[in-house]
């Protein structure tokens, strides 16, 4: 088995024995590599070929994982946040379209910031639950 086969399997594995917070967290954590990917061939020559290919991709993909995370919201239960939560994606989604379409790294940007705040709010979230939290969140006397 090459290093890739490896990887995989172990990217399985992982997924297979995570909480559904973790899944969460996974999700985010793939949609901000995209849109890192998308990033970095915007940086690109012009002249690069692939670079729109790149672009389109990695924006889609980022899509369709804030899709999933969509559908994954609990909008007859989770009252107020899910509200919240379902707007936000949708303006994440709305954004990554326009970037794409005009091929602007400038919303790529926005989204990143804004979805990296929500990712790492849920990790702290998971921590505290979890009660993994870092230092500086402990009771330290």
């Amino acid at each position: 088995m090459v290093a890739a086969d490896y990887a995989r399997a172990y990217r399985s594995a992982a997924v297979m024995t995570a909480s559904p917070g973790q899944l969460v967290l996974m999700l985010f954590d793939g949609a901000l590599k995209s849109l890192a990917i998308a990033q970095e061939a915007f940086k690109r020559p012009a002249s690069d070929w692939q670079r729109l290919e790149v672009i389109n991709r990695q924006l889609l993909k980022a899509q369709s994982i804030l899709a999933e995370l969509q559908g994954g919201l609990d909008m007859q239960n989770g009252g107020e946040f899910a509200k919240t939560m379902h707007g936000l994606y949708n303006y994440h989604m709305r954004r990554l379209f326009e970037a794409n379409v005009r091929k602007q790294v400038e919303p790529v940007l926005e989204v990143e910031r804004l979805l990296r705040e929500v990712r790492d709010a849920w990790a702290e979230m998971l921590s505290r639950r979890d009660g993994t939290a870092g230092p500086a969140s402990r009771n330290v006397a």
